[in-house]
């Protein structure tokens, strides 16, 4: 694959991967705060760890999607995984 292919289909996936790691955060705040609510408060801890570590990685998406240019128009219809 080429340079400018691999970087054209980053640019419609990184959104992608960063809408989704952002739902996956949602629902892991939902739980941790469940957790929290049932005294278990050893697991709302390591969700609360989830939740940074993955904030963290969407940053890093972030950040490559930038430095390639941002997303590419008309790129969000598509789904990929």
């Amino acid at each position: 694959m080429s340079e400018l292919n691999t970087l054209k289909k980053l640019r419609v996936l990184l959104p992608h991967w960063i809408e989704h790691n952002n739902n996956h955060i949602a629902e892991f705040g939902k739980w941790e705060n469940e957790a929290r609510t049932e005294a278990e408060e050893d697991v709302a801890q390591l969700l609360k760890k989830a939740i940074s570590d993955m904030e963290n990685g969407g940053k890093s998406l972030s950040e490559a999607l930038e430095k390639i240019g941002g997303p590419l128009e008309g790129g969000a219809g598509h789904h990929h995984h």
